[in-house]
């Protein structure tokens, strides 16, 4: 593999992460709406900057996981719980969400960014994510674990965020209908997803020990 490789690797993982309607995509769209571009795109710059070193941290620990196969079929049977767990809640119990029409209200450029930071940092998603994505890359021969293709990797992801939440900020009002309907639906997407990972999962524990 080359750098431009694990660059567009980096790029495409972020890209497909992060494109489902989420808490950050859209806080980002509505600020845009209320305050402008330039508060949005300040709120964007926080944000990243906290999916780099959460992408960073997490594929260290995948180099770490990698290493150990006991560790990761360990975390391959506590994801299974927490996935099965997660699927239960979004499908049954969890309550429709609500779609808020109220007005943001107004802030400085400065207070925009650690906002974003903030709720970035609040979201821990990002770094199951990469590790299973690591892991899962490294496994077929697509990524490695040395520094510069990490930090290459890395750059791609910030790059892909980048863009979705700039075509959220940008595109927002022309597909605000769709986005609402599928808020309306997130339980169930997120739970169908957490579905089909504890599904997948499984089946790689019981590969495992069938050997």
């Amino acid at each position: 593999m080359n750098l431009i490789t694990s660059l567009l690797l980096g790029f495409v993982t972020a890209f497909v992460g992060i494109t489902p309607p989420g808490l950050i995509n859209m806080t980002a769209a509505k600020v845009n709406l209320k305050e402008g571009k330039r508060s949005a795109l300040w709120f964007v710059l926080g944000a990243v900057i906290i999916i780099f070193f959460q992408a960073y941290l997490a594929i260290l620990f995948a180099r770490y996981i990698d290493k150990r196969p006991d560790v990761l079929i360990l975390m391959r049977e506590a994801g299974f719980g927490v996935f099965t767990l997660l699927t239960i809640y979004f499908l049954w119990i969890a309550k429709k969400p609500k779609i808020k029409k109220g007005k943001i209200k107004k802030y400085s450029s400065t207070k925009r960014f650690f906002l974003g930071m903030l709720l970035s940092a609040l979201n821990f998603f990002p770094i199951p994510y990469y590790v299973f994505v690591s892991v899962t890359l490294s496994s077929y021969n697509l990524f490695s674990y040395s520094m510069t293709y990490i930090f290459v990797f890395v750059t791609g992801v910030v790059l892909g965020s980048s863009l979705v939440f700039y075509c959220y900020i940008t595109f927002f009002q022309k597909i605000q209908d769709k986005t609402d309907y599928i808020m309306r639906n997130m339980n169930t997407i997120i739970g169908s997803i957490t579905g089909l990972i504890a599904a997948i999962t499984l089946i790689n524990i019981i590969g495992y020990y069938l050997r």
